[in-house]
């Protein structure tokens, strides 16, 4: 089944619109470019004021040309572009591409003339990448239809940009540097085609084994995150990003978000994140190259102190650590040089290094388990041999399990050596600086595949019986118009889902006050009830280990004196009471969740308590989490080291904190409307985690009928969806959907079938499930694919007994499907039953229809599709096949 887009990158006919022969005119170069470039379809060039146009006939509009167009190239004034995409539509043309500009996006005529040629070309169902768009080039089928004079040679590499002078910038480093493209594409931040939809033509696009992204802004943050997600299991995706600081946009408004909430969404999308067009390449060419660090440890070996320094320096700033030597590996060095190996990481071999010195140093290091990932740097001192050191480390990287990346620094005289470096498949640069860069990018690379493979989400049916309780506490608020929770409103919600909170009453006199305290038992915090005061302490609004009962109406009265005084027109609902927490060992931590306006609910993690603000000591995730996920995130910030054993303090519960953190995110996930948290401080010791004080605030502004997870940008695994069947013979199956830690089970599912099953569901005599596609099949992104397992126990073993999933198909409007049951729960109604729930998956989705091919000779499952309503036809490409389709809405 072809791409939806696969008319727009792979045309059979281009009408290039505004078509000139005129100096310096858009049409001019973009027809030009394409004829150079030899574009193998149909060329046409259109208009009205010219005959021909480099000796081709021209035609006065799209329209004349008598046939169907895949793409127009609209190169026109600004003015007409509306008039022409009329044409285009009444002449049945598929995708346009509006190079033309001068539509003023910032100003409401602007974006008024925009909206309605987009309105316009929809209702003609004509796809559009700009306006204002560079253009798009495949120099593998010669097309370039790129407003520049820099072609591009073919290539693997992909690069998506919205930035069309990025676009130029980009294609002349790459021609300089021989760097190749399969495609380049210039987006616009009004485009109708958006980076979601060329992402997942990209997946399928077998010319592209890299992709490169040039990102200003993200319109819809789900589909861009579920294709870049999906892209990035099978294709390094590198990412540049400009925007870091906070400078303002000419819309006065960054439409990307904040900077470090794109850092956390890369990170959980598994790409890479670099900060300039060298940083870009490079990474690519070493991904390509298959160069892989092991961990995120460096060792650094160089001829030169200052050289040293900077590679340190530059490690330390990205936060790479430098690797601690063993005592032998000191040993070792010594006696290369005496005084390199007095245990410090840089190793300085001296200028007057020898290729044999280089050597026996990298050869050391190998030797030593806790070393994996190496920086070689050469400076060219009178003494220094650059070839023949390249030679000797080539050489020991042929024998090693070491990860090397060098730097050959200077100009002429290392030149052939750097050349050597290249050959061998090592990465080679001309600074320290680079080099570090280098192997940061590509090890955080690796880091974040990691955590691509984690689902997160509720598992479990854990929270789920007080998730439903949780849904009731936030209705009846939302019911009384209320957004914001009190701390005893808020610390309940926490409760709902698992998270230990101190006990919490509000007094609304001094004398309730005084049977509150007496309830709870001494000593009590007291703190200001206030909807208008966030801060209490900064508004002295809390009195702190309160022992008596007298104490109680003094602090009480001075409480609510004191905040009146700090903040006038605040409403004052009373004093809440608690027990005073005495946690000698604790260590006092802050979670908290905000709303970004493009990803949605994000998570944020550090020093909390007083501490917090000062330390300025925080990380960020997308939600949903899942114990690995918060152990990143914890691990992200300074204020980790402290939760291990510290001076005189015992190792925190780690778990406990963990714990904490998931079911934060379990929250944020199940209850669409909260727009705030803030646990602070959660104190954390040896015996587990507690929240102190907690501030959550709801949002009415939920659409109604929306989907259950539409506020995440992130899909979380649907536990919702998990169900136990009894099936007629008296048998119960559990039918869940799939996770990455049903390898052994889907394993064990494959080798118990019969090879009339496995030949039925693969279609070929398949003798074992390679490890691809157990993790292809048990790594799923639930947005845009499902698989619904049906399991079963014996002993108290569990064992899979079915399956049924679809994925999304190339249109982009329908789903293809894949059944197989166990060969012993065959003819029991399981197939039926796990097709009738994939199809009521796909249809509340949204998709058309759900596709599947069958083999002719297989009655049994052309007679259970008949029978659940699917139309079986000849299949299209070959003859011992079926297509089978049913449309999932009237």
């Amino acid at each position: 089944m072809p791409h939806y887009l696969s008319t727009l990158f792979e045309p059979a006919s281009i009408a290039v619109i505004g078509a000139s022969e005129a100096p310096q005119s858009v049409g001019r170069v973009i027809f030009g470019n394409l004829q150079e470039a030899g574009f193998r379809g149909r060329l046409h060039a259109v208009n009205p004021k010219y005959e021909s146009v480099f000796g081709q006939p021209c035609h006065r509009s799209v329209e004349d040309i008598g046939g169907r167009v895949d793409l127009a190239i609209i190169a026109t004034p600004a003015r007409t572009v509306h008039s022409v995409m009329e044409q285009c539509g009444r002449a049945g043309t598929r995708n346009a591409v509006i190079i033309s500009s001068g539509f003023h996006s910032g100003s409401k005529s602007g974006a008024a003339q925009e909206k309605r040629i987009l309105d316009t070309a929809r209702a003609a169902g004509i796809r559009v990448l700009g306006p204002n768009s560079l253009g798009i080039l495949r120099p593998e089928i010669g097309l370039n239809a790129a407003f520049t004079r820099i072609s591009a040679s073919p290539g693997e590499t992909a690069l998506i940009s919205q930035s069309g002078a990025m676009c130029s910038v980009v294609l002349d480093w790459a021609a300089t540097n021989q760097v190749g493209f399969s495609s380049v594409i210039s987006l616009t931040s009004g485009t109708d085609v958006d980076f979601g939809e060329i992402l997942d033509y990209l997946i399928h696009d077998s010319r592209t084994r890299h992709i490169l992204l040039y990102v200003d802004c993200i319109r819809n943050a789900r589909r861009f995150m579920s294709a870049l997600r999906s892209a990035a299991r099978v294709k390094p995706i590198i990412v540049l990003k400009a925007g870091r600081h906070d400078t303002g946009t000419p819309s006065g408004e960054d439409a990307s978000g904040s900077d470090a909430v794109f850092d956390a969404a890369m990170r959980r999308a598994g790409v890479v994140r670099v900060q300039n067009i060298s940083q870009l390449f490079f990474a690519a060419k070493a991904l390509a190259s298959s160069f892989r660090p092991r961990g995120e440890s460096l060792a650094i070996v160089t001829n030169g102190s200052g050289p040293a320094a900077m590679a340190a320096d530059r490690a330390l700033d990205l936060g790479t650590p430098l690797a601690d030597f063993s005592a032998t590996t000191r040993e070792a060095l010594d006696r290369l040089r005496p005084g390199c190996g007095r245990g410090s990481n840089p190793v300085d071999l001296g200028g007057d290094a020898t290729p044999e010195r280089y050597r026996d140093a990298l050869l050391a290091l190998a030797a030593d388990p806790a070393i994996a990932n190496v920086l070689v740097i050469l400076s060219p001192h009178a003494m220094t041999e650059p070839v023949e050191i390249a030679r000797a480390v080539i050489d020991v990287a042929g024998q090693v399990k070491l990860t090397i990346c060098c730097s050959w620094m200077g100009g002429g005289q290392v030149a052939e050596a750097r050349a050597l470096l290249d050959k061998a498949g090592i990465p080679a640069f001309r600074t320290p600086e680079t080099a570090i860069e280098l192997f940061h990018n590509v090890s955080r690379f690796y880091h974040h595949q990691r955590l691509l493979l984690q689902t997160a989400g509720q598992t479990t049916d854990a929270h789920w019986g007080s998730g439903g309780g949780a849904r009731m506490l936030v209705e009846a608020l939302l019911n009384q118009r209320r957004s914001l929770l009190s701390s005893m409103e808020s610390k309940a919600l926490l409760r709902s889902f698992g998270i230990p909170t101190a006990q919490t009453m509000v007094a609304h006199s001094d004398t309730e006050a005084l049977f509150v305290a007496e309830q709870i038992g001494f000593p009590v915090v007291m703190k200001i009830d206030s909807p208008d005061v966030t801060h209490k302490s900064d508004a002295g609004g809390v009195r702190l280990n309160i022992t008596r009962t007298e104490s109680v109406w003094n602090a009480y009265h001075d409480i609510v004196k004191t905040v009146k005084q700090h903040h006038p027109e605040a409403r004052i609902q009373g004093v809440s009471i608690e027990p005073h927490l005495s946690r000698p060992h604790g260590r006092e931590l802050m979670i908290s969740m905000f709303r970004d306006p493009v990803f949605g609910p994000v998570l944020r993690f550090g020093a909390g308590g007083r501490d917090g603000g000062i330390l300025s000591d925080q990380a960020l995730a997308l939600p949903p989490l899942n114990p690995v996920l918060a152990r990143d995130l914890i691990d992200s910030t300074r204020v980790a080291h402290t939760l291990d054993a510290f001076h005189e303090l015992p190792a925190v519960n780690r778990q406990a904190l963990e714990q904490v953190l998931v079911a934060v995110s379990d929250m944020v996930c199940e209850l669409p409307w909260i727009r705030e948290v803030e646990i602070n401080p959660l104190i954390v010791d040896e015996a587990g985690a507690i929240a102190a004080d907690a501030r959550i605030r709801i949002d009415h502004g939920l659409p109604a009928g929306s989907d259950r997870y539409a506020h995440m940008a992130i899909h979380p695994y649907p536990a919702h969806l998990a169900q136990d069947w009894k099936m007629p013979d008296g048998r119960t199956v559990r039918v869940r959907p799939i996770r990455p830690e049903d390898a052994g089970l889907l394993q064990g599912f494959f080798d118990g079938m019969s090879p009339e099953t496995r030949y039925y569901r693969f279609m070929e005599s398949l003798q074992e499930l390679p490890a691809s596609l157990i993790t292809r099949f048990t790594q799923i992104d639930y947005d845009r694919e499902m698989a619904l397992i049906a399991i079963a126990s014996e002993g108290g073993a569990e064992y899979q007994v079915g399956s049924a999933r679809y994925t999304l198909a190339p249109d982009g409007e329908s789903v293809e499907f894949a059944l197989v049951v166990a060969d012993a729960w065959q003819k029991c109604g399981l197939g039926r039953r796990l097709m009738g729930a994939l199809i009521d998956c796909a249809r509340s989705k949204g998709y058309r229809q759900i596709v599947g091919d069958v083999l002719g000779d297989n009655p049994k499952m052309l007679r259970l599709m008949h029978s659940l309503g699917f139309h079986v036809h000849p299949h299209p490409e070959e003859s011992t096949l079926r297509q089978v389709i049913k449309p999932l809405h009237a």
